[in-house]
């Protein structure tokens, strides 16, 4: 193909919410002014397996397999590395997040996995590392384990860096040399890129520091952040974080994201301006502050968790543009492979956004076996017609779009009707979502409760 981008190039923000974005200036020129902005992109699932897992399939998460419960894709389903293989792209990740490695298979496809954690030095002190460890039950269980005691340190430790310290221009350092060394060699490449920085703790500092000023403040930032992390709320049964700490959290993001996105978009200006790579721009899946009653990751199907910033620089083009389609960022995978020239059965949100639908999905998260039976459900959310229509525990609830990220809880709709076959849907968009909920309704069926 003559316009097939020579390198492409998935950046992605874990954890970043829209609104985070939008209501902080957006703060990228060259993309805003060079993109297409997708205003309506929806994620998938609402933490980075079954979300990255969507992107890197282009499947809902019943239908990849990789959820909080069941952890990996199905191996017999091609990844978009794998594809773009095919396609004669060497293919890289260049990740600060461990969960997009082989710990989920994540890694698959990828010719090299470059995991930052390895690459830079602690900037960072003792004090801020056992802060860390101690809020990371994951970690406090392996301060005590024999690799610890015979100094062998694990990968999640080491990982523990990209949680206390900007990890970001690294990352872009490794990119670079990649696609300098395959321009000498004349090959094309495609690079996976994942950030940290917008993810918990949300870095507002270079290395980790606290936002609140005074002790007693500092002090409940610290309770906060612990319960926040730890999902407490999934063993206690209510918040446990304050209404005006969780505005705390949220400004974390917020400031976070002010500090990293002007360097984010130079970035992408360097990797797309007059260079014929395809570069995009977004995040995995959206935080979530007290949204519905929910802190964190896991089972929110909510614009917080699912709502995501995301913008498309199309090789050897450049315009300013929005589109304002309900799409989801599960497409991306078909947009890509279209611009390398292999057709799939799904659409482009490039040219066929109209045909992109929003399904959301989660699953319930076992918190060490102490998760509270209220918690213990999976869900599937709709979004049609300007509304959210949720399948829960086969209840069905319904709620109405908000942009400002502070929607009533779901209603309960009446138990005798399906809103799918009341909605005015013509016969293809009806089978295909009663097809998706019978899916769906299989896959759960074989996780256990």
């Amino acid at each position: 193909m003559g316009d097939q981008p020579k390198h492409v190039l998935l950046c992605i923000a874990d954890s970043l919410r829209y609104d985070t974005v939008y209501q902080t200036g957006i703060g990228m020129p060259y993309i805003q002014n060079n993109g297409i902005a997708f205003t309506e992109a929806r994620s998938a699932g609402c933490w980075t397996l079954p979300a990255t897992s969507s992107l890197f399939t282009g499947l809902m998460p019943h239908e990849h397999g990789a959820t909080s419960q069941s952890r990996a894709i199905h191996k017999n389903i091609p990844t978009l590395a794998e594809q773009m293989k095919s396609a004669g792209y060497k293919t890289y990740q260049v990740t600060a997040n461990i969960a997009t490695t082989d710990i989920f298979g994540l890694h698959r496809g990828f010719d090299e996995v470059r995991r930052i954690w390895k690459k830079v030095p602690p900037k960072f002190n003792k004090i801020q590392q056992i802060l860390v460890l101690i809020g990371k039950p994951r970690l406090r269980k392996k301060i005590f384990s024999k690799d610890m005691l015979m100094r062998k340190m694990s990968s999640d430790l080491e990982m523990a860096k990209t949680w206390l310290q900007h990890t970001y221009q690294d990352i872009f350092n490794e990119v670079r040399k990649i696609t300098e060394e395959c321009d000498k060699k004349n090959e094309k490449a495609f690079v996976f890129i994942n950030l940290m920085e917008t993810h918990f703790p949300y870095h507002i500092a270079p290395t980790f520091q606290l936002d609140s000023q005074g002790v007693f403040k500092k002090l409940k930032e610290v309770h906060s952040l612990f319960h926040h992390l730890n999902q407490s709320f999934l063993k206690k049964g209510k918040l446990t974080i304050q209404k005006e700490m969780l505005e705390v959290l949220k400004g974390r993001q917020q400031k976070a994201w002010t500090a990293i996105s002007k360097d984010i978009d130079s970035f992408c200006k360097e990797m797309h301006e007059g260079t014929g790579n395809l570069v995009i721009f977004g995040a995995d899946h959206g935080e979530n502050f007290g949204e519905q009653g929910w802190t964190y990751h896991f089972s929110n199907v909510t614009d917080a968790g699912n709502k995501v910033p995301l913008f498309w620089l199309a090789q050897n083009k450049s315009e300013a543009s929005q589109n304002h389609k309900i799409i989801s960022t599960r497409h991306i995978y078909h947009s890509i492979l279209n611009e390398v020239g292999i057709s799939t059965n799904e659409p482009s949100i490039i040219h066929e956004a109209d045909r992109s639908k929003a399904i959301l999905q989660s699953y319930w998260y076992n918190h060490s076996g102490k998760t509270l039976d209220q918690y213990k459900y999976n869900q599937i959310c709709f979004l049609i017609a300007g509304k959210k229509y949720l399948l829960r525990n086969d209840q069905w609830l319904l709620s109405p779009e908000y942009d400002d990220y502070d929607a009533p809880q779901f209603l309960m709709m009446d138990k005798n009707v399906n809103p799918i076959h009341e909605l005015n849907l013509n016969t293809e968009e009806k089978d295909f979502y009663l097809n998706t909920i019978k899916n769906f309704k299989l896959f759960s069926s074989k996780i256990k409760f």
